[in-house]
């Protein structure tokens, strides 16, 4: 044992040059610089189902699954509406749920972002408007970005998300 630590003592510490950052690493902290340049915290999203069939909602939660890192981003998920940034509302709007959406959206501080997600929350998907649906999100209230799919990929939503966020850092003309 003596002779090994004499051994380690001389030799001295080799390891592995460290390795470059991976891509993956920068894109990461150009966005975390975004959220925080725009902001000036972490991004607080709240969700709304508004009626869908928890298709986008799958999606959704993948986002927060060490793959996507969404958490790692500077961007999180809250219980209420005071606290939101942004609202992620998916599904067709069902009349049973207009009111619900309108007060949320209300209850949401300024300047608040709206962003749609899936066929249904753009377009009224399969569902349309009918005696049971009022169709896309814009109808209710008013949405700055879509996100199409059926259910959009985490990645698509990432971008929606990266993208209302983005128009939001925008200076307005």
């Amino acid at each position: 044992m003596l002779q090994l630590l004499k051994q380690i003592a001389v030799t001295g510490i080799r390891t592995e040059p460290a390795p470059a950052p991976a891509e993956d690493g920068i894109v990461a902290a150009r966005l975390q610089a975004q959220v925080l340049r725009t902001l000036g915290r972490a991004l607080a999203i709240r969700h709304v189902d508004a009626g869908s069939c928890n298709g986008c909602e799958l999606e959704i939660h993948a986002l927060g699954n060490p793959y996507y890192n969404i958490e790692g981003l500077g961007i999180k998920f809250v219980a209420s509406p005071r606290h939101a940034d942004m609202l992620l509302v998916t599904g067709p709007v069902s009349k049973h749920m207009a009111i619900a959406l309108r007060r949320t959206y209300d209850a949401t501080p300024e300047p608040k972002l709206v962003v749609a997600v899936g066929d249904c929350g753009c377009t009224g998907g399969i569902f349309g408007e009918s005696y049971a649906s009022l169709g896309r999100v814009a109808n209710v209230i008013p949405v700055d970005v879509e996100v199409p799919g059926c259910p959009p990929t985490p990645t698509r939503l990432l971008q929606g998300i990266l993208a209302a966020l983005a128009r939001a850092g925008d200076p307005q003309p």
